[in-house]
């Protein structure tokens, strides 16, 4: 019998990589601060027009949807959910947000926006997927 993460594998290298996305955000974001001469700790006003507003926007938007993503994935992970169910909404998120925040960066709107909408599927069908197998589970 393969071991938890063996079979979640692609699903756990989903998440390291959105891991390291984060962490290539905040950089991205704390560079932007110091280029502006932005005091840490103020809000960043400005509009979409302000490279560093649209990199706290990424930032901010980001962090806003990890945990509903986290709780899903773990869900998915500690129920033993469909390994390449979980993969694949897993690498859909990531693949999503990476998008989301290029588009941010570049100021692609439309594309930000379908970015966005392909992350929040994924964290539905997360959700759904737990609920299907904590179904079977349970019958």
């Amino acid at each position: 019998m393969e071991t938890l993460a063996a079979t979640q594998f692609c699903a756990l290298a989903a998440a390291l990589t959105l891991g390291f996305a984060i962490l290539a955000q905040f950089l991205v974001l704390d560079i932007a601060g110091i280029r502006s001469k932005h005091v840490p700790g103020t809000p960043v006003t400005g509009g979409h027009d302000d490279f560093l507003f649209r990199a706290a926007r990424a930032h901010a938007n980001t962090s806003e949807n990890l945990g509903l993503y986290l709780l899903s994935f773990f869900c998915a992970l500690l129920l033993g959910a469909d390994p390449r169910w979980t993969a694949g909404a897993a690498w859909t998120f990531t693949a999503a947000r990476i998008a989301h925040m290029g588009c941010y960066y570049a100021d692609l709107r439309m594309a930000r926006s379908v970015s966005f909408a392909i992350g929040l599927l994924a964290q539905v069908a997360l959700l759904l997927l737990c609920a299907v197998t904590l179904f079977q589970h349970a019958h």
